[in-house]
């Protein structure tokens, strides 16, 4: 007999001892642990990756907040009429019609300032919201505000818009720091008016918005140009 019969014949004989039964509940049962273990992990993952989209849509929320400009109309209709705020909403100051009615008829979107407060921010008091005004509850649908620096520093601020949300169109819209009497853009090369307010809480900042029928959106807008009384250009 060679090497190799020797090994075969050694490979043949039982074990001294005999191997145990294997136990099937316990091997189950840690593969369901280690299962579960991994739903737990990948669970925790997408609540994390969930918890950073909504920090992210809430962060834009409040910048857009620093997330809002014309409509032809004849100068002499220039400035809006104002009214006490209805309830629910807190605005600051009176809400402003723009006499836009909502697609279903049963409201007007009215635009409306109101507070914020984001230490990020320290200069930004106040943001601009359009909403809907129906009888006497009050809905926001957006609100922009400045994003850097003072949020009454001379110029325009909070310009945006031209989108729709929850199937309503929102106007171009934003305010100006400064004594404008009258704000225009060129569409398509042609001459357009905005509608203005005077805010209530600061006569020095206009509100303004375009009738969303001739100004669709921001994207065909040339730079906004905003005139005094005298019909002087305040900006370049």
């Amino acid at each position: 007999m060679n090497d190799l019969d020797d090994f075969r014949a050694a490979l043949r004989q039982p074990p001294r001892e005999p191997f145990a039964e294997p136990d099937l509940a316990r091997i189950m049962a840690d593969g369901t642990r280690l299962r579960r273990r991994r739903r737990v992990l990948t669970g925790a993952g997408g609540i994390a990756a969930a918890a950073v989209v909504v920090l992210v849509v809430v962060f834009a929320v409040q910048l857009r907040q620093p997330a809002p400009a014309p409509v032809a109309q004849p100068p002499s209709a220039a400035l809006s009429t104002t009214s006490p705020a209805p309830s629910g909403e807190k605005p600051m100051g009176d809400v402003v019609g723009t006499g836009i009615r909502t697609r279903d008829g049963r409201g007007e979107l009215v635009l409306y300032a109101r507070a914020i407060a984001l230490p990020e921010l320290p200069e930004v008091g106040f943001g601009l919201v359009v909403g809907v005004r129906s009888g006497t509850s009050l809905q926001s649908l957006m609100v922009t505000n400045e994003f850097r620096g003072s949020d009454r520093s001379f110029g325009f601020h909070a310009t945006d818009g031209g989108e729709t949300v929850g199937n309503q169109v929102i106007p171009v819209f934003g305010y100006f720091a400064g004594p404008a009497a009258r704000i225009t853009t060129t569409v398509h090369g042609r001459t357009v008016e905005a509608r203005l307010a005077r805010w209530s809480e600061d006569p020095k900042v206009v509100i303004f918005w375009f009738n969303p029928d001739v100004v669709p959106d921001s994207a065909v807008l040339t730079p906004l140009i905003a005139y005094d009384a005298d019909g002087k250009r305040l900006t370049k």
